[in-house]
């Protein structure tokens, strides 16, 4: 019987130690003061200022360049914000083309940039295309792709030829512009002579 009193006793000990033990780790998180979430907001981490990016193919060769006045990088959504843009595409074997705009947003883990404000795409000029100048308020460029598009009025001009539209496409890989809703088209004799050569042919 002793015995038996005695294993109540040691129990009920064990319990109080273990409830007490529970009470001061609850009291102790209590009254410690935690910080709360940080609010994830809109707001600039890190900044560069005249910068320069370079990108390269598998051979190291470059084949995008990024440059600007201002460029800062946002973490709620992992983008980049540049001033005074100018995005340069020199892949082997198609033409330059050069971005430029007074503002622009880097998203997609850098892979697409879209130009606002004053937006403006060269395509330079080789041995069988004249130059081409297309210009909107915002222009989006997909760097993978080498693809540059707008869904808002934009002017095209392609060496002495013209064309307005609402909406613009334009594949430096394969030379293929496409503007659509065309409102005023001037094309040159020497450009209509030239197409059946060309595989940079407007459509509309």
């Amino acid at each position: 019987m002793k015995e038996r009193f005695s294993s109540l006793v040691a129990l009920g000990l064990l319990l109080a130690l273990v409830l007490g033990t529970w009470w001061a780790a609850d009291y102790a998180q209590r009254s410690i003061p935690i910080d709360p979430p940080r609010r994830v907001t809109h707001e600039p981490d890190s900044w560069a200022e005249k910068f320069v990016m370079l990108r390269a193919d598998e051979t190291g060769a470059p084949i995008n360049r990024l440059e600007g006045d201002l460029m800062q990088h946002y973490p709620d959504d992992d983008s980049y914000e540049i001033t005074n843009p100018r995005a340069v595409g020199q892949r082997a074997g198609t033409p330059v083309t050069i971005g430029t705009a007074r503002v622009a947003v880097m998203d997609q883990d850098a892979n697409r940039i879209i130009m606002r404000q004053d937006a403006h795409l060269h395509r330079m000029p080789d041995g069988q295309r004249a130059a081409m100048d297309v210009r909107s308020e915002e222009i989006i460029m997909l760097i993978d792709q080498d693809l540059a598009y707008t869904d808002k009025p934009a002017q095209v001009d392609q060496g002495r030829s013209r064309m307005n539209g609402t909406g613009m496409r334009y594949n430096n890989k394969t030379r293929q512009l496409e503007v659509h809703s065309a409102t005023d088209v001037q094309i040159s004799g020497a450009e209509t002579r030239s197409r059946n050569t060309r595989t940079d042919t407007p459509s509309r």
